[in-house]
């Protein structure tokens, strides 16, 4: 069920914030554990941010019924999913299929991101760079200081940070295991997506399609929204294109919103459990207003500096933060709980320590309210 309020411009339907919320998280897969497999899901959402090696796990275990650390490390292992820099120049778990053709997507903005490196590659041929870093990293994966140091010997007058920032913009290099594999440890090294996964790349899909997929994942969306989520700009032509076979809302700001037509809009009062998210999950990063998730009284809150922290959701919004300490998990919640939001939580806290860490013992604490 849909909340259409007309808008007072009369254009398009208003989709209130709970409105947006509870279409969001459906599309997110956080209003109810979904019974899907790792690859599903991953491919659904596009991938999930994984700067370090942990989110993505706790990313599925608040999403998909039955799910367990071995369940994505077991593909990763088998290189059905792999790390690696996509959307925003940061880092993701993405299916393979979606390695090879993702990346080529946002290669623009890859190439436009060594803009700022300019002062430091003075003089470096970025093609004949290009081609040496790959016959490096297929020769054998290597760390970026190892890539560093190969590079330098080339361009000895270079910035040496910029060199490997060059060789990682031009090239789709992935993360090796066992990085990235649950309790496993091992450095960052790195090699092709086409020398790892054993095939060579695919051309990059229309705008239009990642348009629609995007909007299955994270819709009702402005086409600033999803500006966000890619770090990629003119995208503007492509909802226009697709305009005819979607839908159209508005905000509160009175912004337009794109959708697809058959995609749930839930009921706002449907009901959000609350969901322990890991840091910088794709939920809070992937629209250019995220009023729809976080609170304006929380902007900013999840985070401090470069530093993001595992968060809370009650009722569908960011609600407070998480941490494990040794032998407890720790709630530090914005805003007062009451006794049946306590519960609730604590229940879900039990959930997740369950499936994350079924042979450790955790207490729940509840931290003061955090000002």
């Amino acid at each position: 069920m849909t909340n259409t309020k007309r808008s007072v411009t009369g254009t398009a339907p208003l989709l209130g914030t709970r409105a947006l919320n509870r279409a969001t998280l459906d599309r997110q897969l956080l209003l109810r554990p979904a019974p899907l497999s790792v690859a599903a899901a991953v491919e659904h959402l596009l991938g999930l941010q994984a700067q370090n090696v942990k989110p993505p796990y706790y990313a599925l275990a608040a999403r998909l019924d039955g799910f367990t650390p071995e369940a994505l490390s077991q593909p990763m292992a088998d290189r059905e999913v792999v790390r690696i820099v996509t959307m925003r120049s940061t880092i993701h778990t993405h299916t393979a299929d979606d390695c090879l053709t993702l990346r080529p997507l946002v290669q623009p903005a890859r190439d436009r991101e060594l803009v700022t490196f300019r002062a430091g590659l003075a003089g470096v041929d970025l093609d004949r760079l290009a081609g040496l870093a790959r016959d490096l990293v297929e020769a054998e994966p290597r760390t970026m200081k190892q890539l560093r140091e190969a590079l330098l010997q080339e361009w000895p007058d270079a910035d040496s940070q910029a060199l490997a920032v060059a060789a990682r913009c031009r090239l789709p290099l992935v993360q090796v295991t066992p990085r990235g594999l649950w309790g496993r440890s091992g450095q960052v090294r790195l090699t092709t997506a086409e020398h790892w996964l054993g095939r060579p790349a695919q051309p990059a899909p229309t705008p239009d399609a990642v348009v629609l997929r995007y909007l299955a994942a994270f819709g009702p969306a402005s086409v600033k929204d999803m500006q966000a989520w890619a770090g990629m700009t003119r995208l503007r032509d492509a909802f226009e294109r697709l305009r005819p076979r979607l839908l159209t809302f508005r905000d509160e700001a009175g912004a337009e919103l794109f959708d697809l037509p058959d995609a749930p809009r839930p009921d706002p009062d449907t009901p959000a459990p609350p969901r322990f998210l890991p840091e910088f999950d794709n939920l809070l990063l992937s629209h250019a207003d995220r009023a729809r998730v976080v609170p304006p009284e929380h902007r900013g809150r999840s985070w401090k500096g470069n530093m993001a922290y595992c968060t809370l959701l009650v009722d569908g919004f960011l609600a407070g933060l998480w941490r494990l300490e040794e032998g407890a998990l720790v709630i530090e919640p914005f805003d007062r709980l009451t006794r049946s939001q306590k519960d609730e939580v604590t229940a879900a806290g039990e959930r997740m320590l369950r499936v994350m860490h079924p042979e450790s013992s955790y207490d729940i604490r509840f931290g003061a309210v955090r000002t």
